[in-house]
Formats: C-alpha cells, sequence, structure tokens
C-alpha cells in the first residue's frame, strides 16, 4: 500500500562528520566526496541530517574510492531505516515488558509526537526482535563477559510449551544472565542432557564453578556423568514456588475475582468510538489502563499477580475520584 502522506517535517538539522581524516590503511587523506541528507524521526524530534562522506583517492590502496560514513549515523539508526534506536528500543519495551498490542503502541507512539502508520509498529518489532537476535548470537561479547566473571554458573531446565510437543532446553549461565544453548529434544534422558552439557562445557573459555537444576533425577544423572567432580544444587526458586503454591492459589483466585468486578471495558469503548472530544479520550484512556492492568501478570511467588493487579485498580479508582472532585463525571 502506498503512502497516503508525506514524511512529518525535520525540527531540526545536524551536520555528521567522520571522526578520522586520514585512511587507516594507507595514511592518506580522506577527502570529501560528497554529501547525504537523510532525515530521522527519533522520539522527541524529526532530525534531518547532513552526512559528510570521505573516500580514499590513492589507487593502491585496499580501501579506494570506497565510502567512509560518519561513525554517529550507526549509534542513531539502523542502515536504511527511517526511525531511531530510541524509538525501536521503545516499541520493544512496550511490546515484551508492557505487552501492549500493535494499536496501544501505535497510539502510545501518537501520544509522545512520533508520526507513523500502525502498520510500522509491526515492522519497528520486527527490527528490534534482529536486534536481540544479534545481541545474543554476539559469540566475542559473550566469551568477553564469561573472561570477566573468571567461570560460570550453569542453570539447566526444560520448558514444553504443549504436551507431547518437543522440550526446549535451555542452559544459561547464572553470574551474567546469558544464554549459552538452547535446543529442542523429543525427550530429556540422561544421554540427552549430557551431551549438551558437554557441548556447552567444551565450548567455554572459563571453567565451570556448579550447576543449578531442579529436582529432575534425568538431570542429576547428566551433571553427574558429564561434569564429574562439579557442585549440582538444586534450584532455591523451585522450592520456594512449591512453599508458596498455597498462597498462589489463594492470589489466583482473588485475580480471577477481581477481574469479574472491571468486566465490560469494551461497551465503554465502542459508546465512544468515532468521537474526539476530550470526554471520549479521557474514557479511552481509562479503559487502556484496565486492560494494561489487566494484562500485566506478576511472577508468583516473589511477585503476586493478584496483589499488584488490586494495586494497580486502586491506582485507576483513586484516579477517578480525583477526576471527580475537580467536577468531572465519573462512571460508573
Amino acid at each position: 500500500m502506498a503512502r497516503r502522506r508525506g514524511r512529518p517535517r525535520a525540527t531540526t538539522e545536524r551536520r555528521l562528520e567522520p571522526n578520522r581524516d586520514r585512511c587507516w590503511s594507507c595514511g592518506g587523506v580522506l577527502w570529501v566526496a560528497y554529501h547525504n541528507r537523510r532525515r530521522l524521526t527519533l522520539l522527541d524530534e524529526v532530525v534531518q541530517f547532513t552526512l559528510v562522506i570521505r573516500r580514499c583517492r590513492t589507487p593502491s590502496c585496499a580501501r579506494y574510492r570506497r565510502a567512509y560514513r560518519p561513525e554517529e549515523e550507526g549509534a542513531l539508526a539502523l542502515p536504511h531505516g527511517e526511525f531511531g534506536l530510541d524509538v525501536i528500543a521503545l516499541v520493544g519495551q512496550l511490546r515484551y515488558r508492557e505487552h501492549r498490542s500493535v494499536p496501544e503502541i501505535h497510539q502510545e507512539l501518537g501520544r509522545r509526537g512520533v508520526v507513523l502508520a500502525e502498520r510500522t509498529v509491526g515492522n519497528l518489532i520486527e527490527r528490534y526482535e534482529e536486534l536481540v537476535a544479534l545481541r545474543l548470537t554476539d559469540h566475542h561479547r559473550l566469551r568477553d563477559r564469561l573472561v570477566r566473571e573468571g567461570g560460570v554458573v550453569l542453570a539447566l531446565d526444560g520448558m514444553q510449551p504443549d504436551v507431547g510437543h518437543e522440550v526446549l532446553w535451555v542452559i544459561r549461565d547464572c553470574l551474567t544472565g546469558e544464554p549459552l544453548l538452547a535446543r529442542s529434544l523429543l525427550s530429556g534422558t540422561e544421554a540427552d542432557l549430557a551431551a549438551l552439557l558437554r557441548e556447552v562445557a567444551d565450548a567455554l573459555p572459563v571453567p565451570i564453578l556448579g550447576v543449578v537444576s531442579d529436582g529432575q533425577q534425568s538431570i542429576g544423572k547428566a551433571v553427574a556423568s558429564a561434569l564429574p567432580g562439579i557442585p549440582h544444587q538444586l534450584c532455591q526458586f523451585h522450592y520456594l514456588r512449591e512453599a508458596a503454591r498455597p498462597i498462589y492459589e489463594a492470589d489466583r483466585h482473588a485475580k480471577k475475582e477481581l477481574k469479574k468486578v472491571v468486566r465490560g471495558v469494551r461497551p465503554l469503548e465502542r459508546a465512544v468510538e468515532g468521537r474526539a472530544d476530550p470526554e471520549a479520550e479521557v474514557t479511552r484512556d481509562y479503559c487502556l489502563a484496565v486492560r494494561s492492568a489487566l494484562t500485566d501478570d506478576g511472577r508468583p511467588p516473589l511477585c503476586a499477580s493478584g496483589l499488584k493487579l488490586r494495586d494497580r485498580l486502586e491506582a485507576i479508582d483513586a484516579s477517578l475520584g480525583r477526576l471527580a472532585g475537580k467536577g468531572g463525571c465519573r462512571p460508573s
């Protein structure tokens, strides 16, 4: 689908130049070859950049006539992108930390003054996922982090999305929090898990200080056979989760009852569809706040979802009370 309106006008202009004026290959002068103009939409402004492009004019140089662009450009945006990395980072935060939908993210960006199409939000989510995947597979960065720590403490656990399907086994380092290996297996036998542990041990540049896992017997046997002499400790989180299970069940029931109280958000949103008056905007904002509270789960047993929902709803109710005190109409 073609663009129906032009890009927003630039609010400021900046000039970026390369940090070097001499070629690092031959030492010759890097001459200014041409200028590029690039418009970037950032969170707080739309900037029209003038990029100074230099080239080496020494025919015998390995970098002869190769463009040398300003280094700062790569810290602001991806190649050929229209939006800055700060916009992509905010989109990723709203999507994966606050669990916002694409229309909700589009509305939030519009509230911040970022002009873009709703379809573009999906594209920015894909760029964010690519950046995260690139960081996780940066082996040189991972090796440097592990070497600085001087050792690793491995955590091994399996996740099965659906009964009867493959189990995703993940091995990560507890000291740095970095994932080291993730692989789907049809079974979690001692031999399968031992092979994963040996593969990680062979690739590590530092010694293994210990292993943490749950109480699954196959994991314990795999650690004993693949990493003999390495201390193996059962995960304290699993103990805490089992001890807090009665509290978790009570909290889950309380959250279910709270959800019954705030049902009916959708009819309110339908009632103000197509309206642009202040009352409709306020109603939509409160409905969005309720939806966000319902989907913002905690992490039991350390963070109870029901208590978190209750705090969010009490904050919304207090805001409605202040609105009524100012002469506004308090919704039911």
